[in-house]
């Protein structure tokens, strides 16, 4: 199966290549010098503390191997070809719920650069993919396991 193609910003690419670079340059050091000082206590069979870094060490080499496996297959979206009054990656978005009237705000980004604390949601989630390819002024029904919910685009922004 081939590897999914990861669409980034600039700003998305350039944090993780410095979080793959800190992860192969501080982290893995920092983990080594654990397991060496580690082996000094004594049988690695019963140590904890070598165990719990043999741990940290294979969940690194497994967050280096999927970040250079995103990286290898991501591709810099070019803004100019971005009509800002469609909702795409990196659209702000205003959307009215019609049930509350509440007015939620959201950034559309790709999956590996959501963070919805920060109001950055994926493309892939339920709302994302609603929402992607449509104006200010539409009306869109996202299905969600509690049942449908309805919003109303208000505004589109780059």
């Amino acid at each position: 199966m081939p590897d999914k193609e990861v669409i980034l910003s600039a700003e998305g690419l350039r944090k993780l290549e410095e979080k793959l670079e800190y992860l192969k340059t501080v982290k893995r050091r920092e983990v080594a010098e654990r397991i060496r000082k580690a082996r000094q206590f004594g049988d690695i069979n019963e140590n904890s503390e070598y165990e719990d870094a043999k741990n940290e060490q294979a969940f690194i080499e497994g967050e280096i191997v999927q970040l250079e496996k995103v990286l290898r297959n991501a591709k810099v979206l070019d803004d100019a070809a971005i009509d800002p009054d469609v909702v795409g990656l990196w659209s702000r978005v205003k959307l009215e719920d019609l049930a509350t009237k509440s007015v939620l705000s959201y950034t559309i980004v790709a999956s590996t650069e959501s963070d919805p604390a920060q109001y950055r949601i994926s493309d892939e989630s339920p709302v994302g993919r609603a929402i992607l390819g449509r104006r200010a002024g539409d009306i869109v029904e996202v299905q969600v396991p509690a049942g449908t919910l309805r919003y109303r685009i208000l505004e589109v922004s780059r």
